[in-house]
């Protein structure tokens, strides 16, 4: 039997980790200004982070959500929890309900009404923290492919070969799901091929911290041809054992992060 969940933490402004009293209204104000505490419950902070997650195109519009099993495992909360917040993203329109064998929950609109203050809530907070996450994990990825071009034996070369055409053809493909899996599978080659698994493992856990709690790259459309350029040059330095240009090309790389979720915060604030 599922136990009862703890709200998220009370902070001061009714999200998690912002700095400042919620505003209230007259009613009910108490002398000197304070009002009633608006505290958020988990399931406004999985909407939030589901919102977000699809703003930033971490799930793309015609894909499916991870299952609710995994979502909870994702977000370390509980079924309940991420059963209602998917119930408030279908109200809004947001996702569909898709029945049979290969039904589940399906992205059906990227940006809502809803989504702007939700990227504020989620985002702004943590921003000046995320800022300093991004940083180290560009100077980590920046270790990982320098250290690759060095260790990287036939067996690894072959393997960032084929990850490499799996991203192209994903790429050429247009699909968003496709393209995030072939990406994730190059940059682990890539780690692999550094031979220390502590490197990737912190690079997966930075990940997971900066986007929204979801260990995906948040970044897709445009940026989809920048990144097979990049790819390219990436392994282009790592196979021929350039540590120098393995390390310069995969810390620009990963600027794309950084630059995706200052545009979809930007965007949140001009709604």
């Amino acid at each position: 039997m599922e136990q009862a969940e703890e709200p998220a933490p009370v902070t001061r402004s009714g999200t998690p980790g912002s700095g400042a009293f919620p505003s209230v209204g007259p009613e009910g104000r108490a002398p000197g200004g304070l009002g009633p505490l608006q505290v958020p419950s988990a399931v406004d902070h999985v909407a939030d982070r589901l919102l977000t997650a699809i703003a930033l195109g971490e799930f793309s519009v015609g894909e499916r959500l991870p299952t609710e099993r995994e979502l909870a495992e994702i977000l370390a909360v509980g079924r309940p929890t991420v059963r209602a917040a998917i119930a408030r993203l279908r109200d809004i329109g947001c996702l569909e309900v898709v029945r049979g064998r290969s039904g589940g929950h399906y992205v059906r609109s990227g940006w809502q009404r809803e989504s702007g203050p939700a990227v504020r809530r989620t985002l702004l907070p943590h921003w000046e923290r995320t800022k300093k996450l991004l940083d180290a994990r560009c100077l980590l990825e920046s270790l990982i492919a320098r250290t690759a071009a060095e260790r990287r034996d036939d067996e690894d070369s072959a393997r960032i070969t084929r990850a490499l055409e799996e991203y192209t053809e994903a790429a050429d493909s247009g699909d968003g799901a496709r393209i995030r899996t072939s990406d994730a599978m190059l940059h682990r080659a890539v780690a692999r091929a550094a031979k220390n698994e502590p490197l990737a493992v912190y690079g997966h856990q930075l990940l997971q911290e900066i986007s929204a709690g979801f260990p995906i790259e948040p970044y897709g459309g445009n940026l989809t041809e920048r990144a097979l350029t990049e790819h390219r040059a990436l392994v282009r330095a790592v196979l021929e054992g350039d540590q120098e240009e393995a390390g310069r090309v995969a810390a620009h790389h990963f600027t794309i992060t950084e630059q995706t979720l200052s545009a979809v915060l930007e965007r949140s604030t001009d709604a």
